[in-house]
């Protein structure tokens, strides 16, 4: 079962997946479009952007071994995304709870809403 994290949260879990392993990846899974009207910057962590529907065609521009935190607009995208990925064997992946609607409210009201 997929994990979530808030974004309020987010901080505390890159900080645990940081120490001592690699960079842990956002991996933003909107279209492009929506990226056009809300994009995160990253802090402590790198951003992959690869829509949900590319991805399995995609996943070998991941790395299985780093800690992926999904993130898309409300949640659900990203939770999908999660599950495949778990499946697909990646040990450490979790879900970006509310995805950046709530990533605005809670931890950068610079990020427009849509």
């Amino acid at each position: 079962m997929v994990d979530q994290v808030r974004p309020a949260a987010l901080a505390d879990w890159l900080q645990q997946h940081t120490a001592g392993g690699p960079l842990p990846v956002v991996l933003d899974v909107r279209e492009p479009v929506e990226l056009r009207v809300a994009a995160v910057t990253p802090q402590g962590f790198e951003l992959v952007h690869i829509p949900m529907n590319q991805l399995p065609a995609r996943l070998g521009e991941l790395d299985p071994a780093r800690p992926v935190a999904c993130l898309c607009h409300h949640g659900t995208r990203s939770q999908r995304v999660a599950q495949f990925l778990e499946a697909q064997g990646f040990a450490d992946v979790v879900n970006i709870a509310g995805g950046i609607d709530l990533w605005s409210h809670e931890r950068d009201p610079a990020v427009p809403r849509y």
